[in-house]
């Protein structure tokens, strides 16, 4: 069997999650929680990042990061399922980028707080992450994709978004992202009625301790 080293709050594993759940997967693939904070940890020697998701195939190899590991996920599924063939895939492969890099930013500027000493931020980087997060946003706002009726409907690039809103709902609650881009909420709400496993792998948008080591990507 396959093997996902993962945490919860992280939405580059938890596109994963969900991408297995969508393709028929599940039983395939165990999940395995990883600390990336802890040098003891054998995610070290199977990612030689660090960095989560990593799957670890039967034959021992491992597959990094998500966006690899979704078009071999794909791949195992029959393909074009998460990646549409022709012209099109190009489109899916931008959003995906798009929505990966906000979740970068977003992740950055958690960083900055979480693990620096007030007097040792850097608002400038801060603002910086910041920027890069509204226009992201705004494109999609301005782009929003078709609204989902079913699983069918989700690809790659969209399935990156969901899990980028919900890494917002989690980790910048106070900062509601909904606001501005009511077309994005909307649209976020039809995607977890069309696919359950955005629910299951949802967890709650509570504080969390400052030495968390699940935030680590």
């Amino acid at each position: 069997m396959m093997k996902l080293r993962s945490s919860p709050p992280s939405p580059f594993g938890r596109k994963i999650k969900i991408a297995m759940a969508i393709l028929g997967l599940k039983d395939r693939i165990e999940i395995e929680d990883a600390n990336t904070a802890d040098p003891s940890d054998s995610l070290r020697s199977q990612n030689p990042l660090g960095k989560i998701p990593a799957l670890i195939l039967e034959n021992g190899d491992v597959l990094y990061d998500s966006a690899v590991i979704l078009e071999y996920l794909d791949f195992l599924a029959g393909g074009g399922k998460l990646f549409p063939a022709g012209e099109a895939r190009f489109a899916v492969l931008r959003n995906q980028t798009l929505a990966d890099g906000i979740m970068e930013a977003a992740i950055l500027r958690v960083y900055e707080k979480r693990f620096k000493e007030p007097k040792y931020r850097d608002p400038a980087w801060d603002a910086y992450q910041g920027a890069k997060m509204a226009r992201g946003l705004a494109y999609f706002e301005e782009n929003v994709p078709k609204m989902p009726s079913s699983a069918d409907d989700i690809d790659a690039g969209t399935l990156t978004l969901a899990c980028m809103l919900g890494y917002l709902d989690i980790r910048f609650g106070n900062d509601n992202w909904r606001d501005g881009h009511p077309k994005l909420a909307a649209w976020l709400e039809a995607f977890e009625a069309a696919v359950p496993a955005f629910a299951t792998t949802k967890i709650p948008p509570a504080p969390v301790p400052d030495n968390d080591p699940a935030l680590l990507q």
